[in-house]
C-alpha cells in the first residue's frame, strides 16, 4: 500500500450515508426499523449504544477511478473522515449490533426479551431472599 491509502481503495466510504436514528423505546419504534429492514440493502446498526441507518448511495461526485472530483472543496464531514475510520484500511467494525433484515432483528428482540426476563426473574429472586434472611 502507497503512502495515501486513498490510491488503493474502492472509495467504499463514498457509497453510502449512515445517518443516526433515535434509540427505539415503543413497539412502533421496532415496527419503523423492521419497515427500514424491508426495503432492499438497508442496514441499521448499533455502534457504542448510539442506532443508524446505512443506505447505500454513491457520491455524485465519486470519479470512475474512485477519486474525488471535489477534493480541495469537499464538504466537512469528508475532511475530518480519518485513515483509522477507512473502510479499505480500518478493518472490523466492532459494531455492537447489525441488521441487514427484519429476521436479525426478530432475533435481537427476542434475545432482549429473554434477557429482561432473566434480570426480573433474578431480582425477584433477590426480593425473595433478603426478605427470609430478615426474617
Amino acid at each position: 500500500m502507497g503512502s495515501v491509502c486513498c490510491e488503493h481503495c474502492t472509495s467504499v466510504c463514498c457509497t453510502y450515508l449512515a445517518l443516526p436514528l433515535d434509540k427505539p423505546v415503543t413497539r412502533r419504534d421496532f415496527d419503523d426499523i423492521r419497515w427500514y429492514l424491508m426495503h432492499k440493502d438497508i442496514i441499521v446498526f448499533i455502534e457504542d449504544g448510539d442506532w443508524y441507518i446505512q443506505v447505500p448511495v454513491p457520491c455524485a461526485n465519486l470519479r470512475p477511478d474512485n477519486l474525488c472530483a471535489v477534493y480541495s472543496t469537499r464538504p466537512s464531514i469528508c475532511r475530518e473522515y480519518k485513515a483509522g475510520d477507512c473502510d479499505y484500511a480500518g478493518g472490523s467494525y466492532g459494531y455492537d449490533h447489525v441488521f441487514q433484515c427484519e429476521e436479525d432483528l426478530q432475533v435481537y428482540l427476542k434475545e432482549r426479551r429473554a434477557k429482561a426476563r432473566r434480570r426480573k426473574t433474578a431480582k425477584k429472586a433477590r426480593v425473595r431472599h433478603e426478605r427470609t434472611a430478615t426474617s
